[in-house]
């Protein structure tokens, strides 16, 4: 009969420790995969957004010329119905019987002249702005192909490192996620947010040196007996992450070669027969 699964839960300290440190490492690799990656893929990101970018721009760029020339078109028709009305005051003009009626037709064809003026004045506005709105827009298109052809150059160079680092990524993912299937969920849902808040991704390191592997903090010899003990879960009071003896994680530190006392010299000393025989000669 198959033996059941052991519940992650009912694990030991020591062997939840080695199963967090396992996936560590599986976790650095991808770190290390992405990291051969670069910034193309934010340079990528950002160049895509860019052409979504420009393409909005232009695209209201022209919505604002066709308002422009439909509104032009509309001061010209009101300028044509401007000009009719005056040519018929002015025909008014020479049927006048009085100063008053000549004074109103007078007024009336002067505010038609100054609303002409206005709404030439606008279509001169307008003419201007759909002018520059013109350059507007083939500036963004050349920008806009520039734009797409750097992203073509990026995009493949990208598709080409991915292609080399997809195999190995999908594997040690696969690890990854076998290992975290030996985890307490609580436990890894921890580990998780210390490696999310770690700025290299480390969320379990081991001592080193008498001190944390992570922040490099000095660890106090008690703290350190502890983590030996392999009783509890630990974690580093100035980083928060979580610590493990180097022998469990099975690196091996080189200890410093102890350097041999120096032997002492004597100095040779001259015996007293040896003295006399001189004095003696």
């Amino acid at each position: 009969m198959a033996s059941k699964k052991e519940n992650p839960a009912d694990m030991s300290v020591e062997q939840k420790l080695k199963n967090l440190y396992q996936l560590q490492l599986r976790l650095s690799d991808i770190d290390k995969i992405r990291t051969l990656r670069g910034e193309l893929p934010l340079e990528v990101q950002d160049l895509e957004d860019d052409i979504e970018g420009l393409s909005t721009r232009i695209g209201k760029y022209d919505e604002e010329i066709k308002h422009l020339t439909e509104n032009i078109r509309l001061l010209r028709d009101a300028i044509a119905s401007d000009n009719d009305n005056i040519a018929r005051y002015k025909e008014q003009l020479n049927e006048v019987r009085n100063n008053r009626e000549y004074d109103n037709l007078s007024k009336e064809i002067e505010f038609f002249e100054l609303d002409i003026q206005a709404k030439e004045k606008k279509i001169r506005e307008a003419d201007a702005i759909i002018a520059q709105r013109h350059a507007d827009i083939e500036t963004g298109r050349q920008t806009l192909e520039q734009r797409r052809l750097d992203l073509e150059v990026k995009k493949s160079e990208l598709d080409e490192i991915v292609c080399e680092t997809k195999a190995e990524e999908e594997k040690q993912r696969e690890k990854a996620k076998s290992i975290e299937a030996t985890i307490d969920p609580r436990l890894l849902a921890s580990f998780k947010r210390i490696r999310k808040n770690s700025r290299n991704g480390l969320g379990i390191v081991h001592v080193e040196r008498d001190a944390c592997g992570g922040c490099f903090n000095k660890i106090p010899p008690q703290r350190q007996l502890d983590i030996r003990m392999r009783r509890k879960i630990i974690i580093c009071e100035y980083c928060g992450r979580i610590m493990i003896d180097p022998e469990l994680a099975g690196v091996k530190i080189e200890k410093p070669a102890e350097e041999k006392p120096k032997r002492r010299v004597r100095k040779a000393t001259k015996t007293k027969e040896t003295k006399d025989a001189t004095t003696t000669a």
